[in-house]
């Protein structure tokens, strides 16, 4: 799939993925989708450990990190389609 396309389809469900409520989703699918999302628009994730490091920090890290194998594309692709079904289950 060409880039543009791709980044396109990445933006719209990021677009669709604001509109939702957090209490909305399970605490497991924020953090799946967290770390999608840090995967796509940031890349593999640089692991420091800063001094305002708290729990809810280290699951978010920890979420990102169990994905960092994954490329770019691959984490927009994963991004998308959990989207579109978490959109298909509220249908």
């Amino acid at each position: 799939m060409p880039e543009k396309e791709l980044n396109i389809r990445f933006q719209r469900a990021v677009d669709l993925a604001s509109k939702m409520t957090q209490s909305s989703l399970p605490q497991d699918v924020q953090l799946r989708l967290y770390a999608y999302y840090k995967q796509a628009t940031f890349g593999t994730i640089d692991y420091n450990i800063s001094p305002n490091f708290d729990l809810r920090n280290a699951f978010k890290t920890n979420a990102w990190m169990q994905i960092s194998h994954l490329s770019v594309e691959q984490a927009k692709e994963l991004y998308i389609e959990a989207i579109d079904a978490i959109i298909k289950e509220e249908k």
